[in-house]
């Protein structure tokens, strides 16, 4: 849902690191694994009950999510790279629930495991549609440069990122964060079914 701005409003950011990155060499996919390692590093930080170092991490490793997409830009974007960036990007979110409980299992295990089962759903019904409509040729106007037909909802990029700030802040009501994602992921789950059903219908 707020993907759209927060692209819009970093995007000059984003463009002016990237073309620095570029001239000392740095590739959208070098990009794209580096933010995924630190996003590792991030959730293993959280485990070992660290959270504020975990949040700190999360937030470069979304910084370097953002400049692999500005880096791709500047030369061909690739079919390599969109399938590295949206499938890292998941485990990456996937990892940070599972960190939680990890790092505390008799108070966060359950809502860990429904905040990951309602993953499971809207990065389903996303990769689904956007398989489908490729093979249709349709083209997203809301999110005309990504690698994939990008199909927004209620819990985007920018939605999961402050769930996860918040948990980080607060890890004692990580369970009510968690629980409350959740039930905003499956608003979303169904908006794409929806959309499924009537964009794909014909």
């Amino acid at each position: 849902m707020l993907d759209r701005h927060a692209i819009r409003l970093l995007r000059p950011a984003l463009e002016a690191a990237a073309r620095a990155l570029a001239r000392i060499g740095m590739h959208a996919d070098h990009a794209t694994l580096i933010g995924f390692g630190i996003g590792l590093a991030g959730a293993l930080a959280i485990g070992w009950q660290h959270p504020g170092a975990g949040l700190a991490l999360l937030l470069a490793s979304r910084l370097f999510d953002g400049l692999d997409g500005a880096l791709a830009r500047l030369g061909t974007p690739t079919d390599r790279g969109a399938f590295l960036d949206i499938t890292l990007d998941f485990l990456v979110y996937a990892s940070v629930p599972l960190a939680f409980a990890l790092a505390d299992p008799a108070a966060n295990a359950l809502a860990a495991a429904l905040l990951l089962a309602a993953f499971v759903g809207t990065g389903s019904t996303f990769l689904a549609y956007a398989a489908l409509a490729a093979r249709r040729g349709q083209k997203s106007v809301a999110y005309p440069n990504k690698g994939l037909y990008y199909l927004g909802g209620l819990t985007e990029a920018t939605e999961t990122l402050a769930c996860f700030t918040l948990m980080c802040l607060w890890p004692q009501h990580f369970a009510a964060s968690a629980q409350g994602f959740a039930a905003l992921c499956v608003l979303t789950i169904a908006a794409r079914l929806w959309a499924g059903w009537r964009g794909l219908s014909v």
